[in-house]
């Protein structure tokens, strides 16, 4: 992550995120505003689920990648690549949920964050 991070407007972090997600064939693609929630801890959730753990890292590799080239940005942190059962992928204003679709029923986080819409 760079210093030049928050002059990228969150919502083009968004785009470039989802473009990610949908070149991968990642489903249900959300979207939650979390800075309505005081206090926030991001911008943006963006979530989405895949039919496997092959897919889910394939689709966090390609959201890495679409902001890597889009806007030269790192993530600030990511983790749970290794089981890729649900890989969190956090760019500061913007983290990204990437979950097997059981995993994202399980923990239901549009339901959790419903205050954020």
């Amino acid at each position: 992550m760079t210093k030049d991070t928050k002059k990228i407007p969150a919502l083009d972090l968004v785009n470039l995120v989802k473009k990610g997600i949908e070149e991968k064939k990642g489903e249900e693609i959300v979207t939650l505003d979390i800075y309505k929630i005081n206090p926030s801890i991001c911008d943006y959730f963006v979530i989405c689920h895949a039919n496997s753990n092959t897919q889910v890292a394939s689709i966090a590799d390609e959201v890495e990648k679409m902001v890597r080239e889009g806007i030269g940005e790192s993530p600030f942190h990511v983790e749970g690549k290794r089981n890729a059962e649900w890989v969190l992928i956090d760019f500061v204003s913007v983290v990204v949920h990437i979950f097997q679709k059981e995993f994202r029923s399980f923990y239901d986080l549009e339901h959790l964050w419903a205050d954020a819409g």
